[in-house]
């Protein structure tokens, strides 16, 4: 595999204005004193005058890539890659995200040396700015995050230099609050959100479960409880603050209450006792369960509560399938932005292109195109390229180069009348295999002879 030094000459400055752009630090911020492990690894890249050589370079660069060409995922998601000590990687993931979630990303590694892989999270806001959200602790590659705010987000994945390994990315979503009726779960909430009352004059600001009468209604987060007492509306309720959220959870309709003001309780403590008090006494007795933010009122408990989708189900691909070259065997078949049909198509391949398979899962394979670009093809549109599609004589002497790039070094020289077995190709570029086993590109147009049959379709 060859490292691409094109963007070797790039300016230390530049980088810092990276650092600035990519992370959310600010212009009179520290660049000293980094806010995250990647950070850190990067800053001591220039310390030790790294960020100067070829590969101290590359690693910097490949960072900034992925967060530019991020691919989009739906969660629960998981898939395989590699990443080798001669090439700098890093790969980014987007996805959506609402407030109320909490999402677990987990990397394993396979490999000889332990690796440091960093998992970064960046919040993406509607002009495309990215603002450092989320890093994984130095030493783990495991990182539990809760977004603040519903948008997108970026996952970036970045292993350390010289190390060769392949992983497997997983990422899960489960609720960020426990939830608040014993012995229930979302699937017992039937009414939500939103939904009309008092003939239009008023929306539900939460959400009702139903459960028995004197049913423990449970403390879902640690914190503080800040009002307890009675009212019209919600009968007896009490107030529990979670301070770290800068939010109040609602508990209304209480047949009785189990808790004080300014009492501490933990989660899974019971607050009270499911009843239907208030202007819920018409109706069977179900605990009104709200969130309330410190500035923005109102909010939609769901998210908060609800069941998470389980582990991500997708069948991985076999490692000893990650860094093949393989070719499109269909007509035609389009590199798309996430792993499904309805997704943006990134460019529409003839058949017979040319393909690395990088990562994936089995169905859908995360593929790099000989000119940098990656995402994802089906795999059943593709096939792999030890068949030749067909073999020329070389009518003038050619190098064989290692890279789709006229300033690619050369492999080897190959003479006239040399032999060469037609693998894969680009639109300006031939992947092909010598007789004596070398696999490299010639460039278009390659001079030859009639293409001798070797049988190959």
């Amino acid at each position: 595999m060859v490292i691409n030094y094109s963007l070797r000459f790039l300016s230390v400055g530049l980088l810092i204005g990276w650092f600035s752009a990519c992370t959310g630090v600010g212009p009179t911020a520290n660049l000293f004193k980094p806010s995250s492990p990647h950070e850190q690894y990067g800053q001591s890249l220039k310390e030790a005058k790294l960020d100067r050589t070829a590969l101290g370079l590359d690693w910097l660069t490949a960072g900034e890539q992925a967060l530019r060409d991020s691919l989009k995922i739906t969660i629960p998601y998981r898939e395989s890659g590699y990443f080798s000590a001669n090439k700098a990687f890093a790969v980014g993931y987007r996805l959506d995200a609402q407030r109320g979630d909490r999402f677990l990303i987990k990397v394993e590694t396979q490999g000889v040396k332990q690796t440091q892989v960093f998992i970064d999270v960046f919040s993406l806001d509607d002009r495309n700015r990215l603002s450092l959200t989320a890093a994984s602790k130095a030493d783990t590659n495991v990182l539990t995050w809760e977004p603040r705010k519903t948008q997108s987000y970026l996952i970036r994945i970045q292993p350390e230099l010289l190390r060769s390994g392949s992983y497997t990315i997983n990422v899960t979503r489960e609720p960020a609050l426990a939830f608040p009726v014993k012995g229930r779960d979302s699937r017992q909430i039937s009414s939500y959100f939103g939904a009309v009352r008092d003939g239009g004059r008023r929306r539900h600001e939460g959400v009702d479960i139903f459960a028995p009468k004197g049913t423990p209604a449970l403390a879902s987060v640690d914190g503080i409880i800040t009002g307890v007492g009675t009212n019209t509306l919600g009968g007896n309720v009490a107030f529990l603050t979670d301070n770290d959220r800068n939010i109040r959870l609602y508990y209304a309709h209480l047949d009785r209450w189990n808790v004080s003001n300014g009492q501490h309780v933990s989660v899974g403590d019971t607050v009270g006792f499911v009843g239907n008090t208030g202007n819920a006494r018409t109706t069977g007795p179900h605990l009104h369960f709200g969130i309330y933010g410190f500035t923005d009122g109102a909010t939609d408990p769901l998210p908060y509560i609800r069941l998470g989708r389980g582990p991500a189900k997708q069948t991985l691909l076999p490692l000893s399938r990650l860094g093949d070259t393989i070719r499109v065997s269909a007509l035609k078949s389009a590199v798309r932005l996430a792993p499904h049909s309805d997704a943006p198509v990134l460019r529409e391949l003839p058949k017979s292109s040319a393909l690395t398979i990088v990562g994936g899962t089995e169905a859908w394979l995360r593929v790099e195109l000989p000119n940098g670009l990656t995402g994802y093809i089906p795999s059943a549109t593709t096939e792999a390229q030890k068949r030749p599609l067909y073999r020329l004589t070389l009518a003038t002497s050619q190098n064989l180069l290692d890279a789709a790039n006229a300033q690619a070094g050369a492999i080897k020289s190959l003479p006239v009348g040399s032999a060469i077995d037609v693998l894969a190709t680009t639109n300006s570029f031939q992947l092909v295999r010598s007789l004596d086993g070398k696999t490299g590109w010639l460039s278009l147009p390659i001079a030859s002879s009639k293409p001798i049959n070797t049988g190959a379709r």
